[in-house]
């Protein structure tokens, strides 16, 4: 299988996670998106990253059924539960990370316009949903050691995966001091092998 993905992608990086904590073995292809001769766009109608390549040639994306896929193929270190209730509930978690990212890139790229063509209105709207997503997760987290309490699972790495963005694009959103339980998680899961070998690059300056 090949994963085509960014090395700063946080949706990648869960991809990417998941792979190492249930050990299947990937070719990682690394690609950059928003423009035309992307290799993404043959692949992906949606021109975006990650995409998953089977053996049989088919693609899979986005990030959340491609771990849905990998959870399944492999025994080893389920990361979805498998009662129904709790697999809700890890996707739940994974969801609203997915969202507060969404918010967070569209951030990013509006304050990549030139200043006179950026719009206030839709930061402030994208900054609204990440506080409020920040506020769910630490509510929802408590102070239990893990999301979904004594077992690692995939909501862990969707919040970790997170986490990590928002300390490189947003260095003053100070989020590590209004939730510590938070960061209490985070430098728990950054303990992990799998979190160690996909650290992202800095962003270019």
């Amino acid at each position: 299988m090949k994963l085509y993905t960014s090395l700063t992608s946080p949706y990648g990086r869960k991809v990417r996670i998941v792979c190492l904590e249930k050990r299947i073995d990937i070719q990682l292809v690394e690609v950059t998106t928003g423009t035309p001769d992307s290799p993404v766009n043959a692949i992906n109608p949606l021109g975006k990253v990650p995409v998953l390549v089977l053996d049989d040639h088919r693609a899979l994306y986005d990030s959340s059924v491609i771990v849905d896929y990998l959870d399944h193929i492999s025994p080893v270190g389920k990361l979805i539960p498998a009662d129904a209730r709790q697999a809700i509930s890890a996707k739940r978690w994974e969801a609203l990370c997915d969202g507060i990212l969404d918010a967070a890139i569209l951030i990013v790229r509006e304050k990549r316009r030139p200043p006179e063509f950026q719009l206030a209105g839709v930061m402030a709207h994208e900054q609204g949903r990440i506080d409020r997503g920040l506020a769910q997760l630490a509510s929802d987290l408590a102070e239990r050691k893990w999301c979904m309490g004594d077992t690692f699972t995939l909501a862990d790495i969707a919040v970790g995966c997170l986490l990590t963005y928002l300390d490189l694009r947003f260095p003053d959103l100070q989020w590590q001091t209004q939730y510590p339980n938070l960061l209490k998680l985070r430098v728990r899961l950054n303990e992990r092998p799998s979190f160690i070998d996909t650290q992202p690059p800095p962003p270019a300056s």
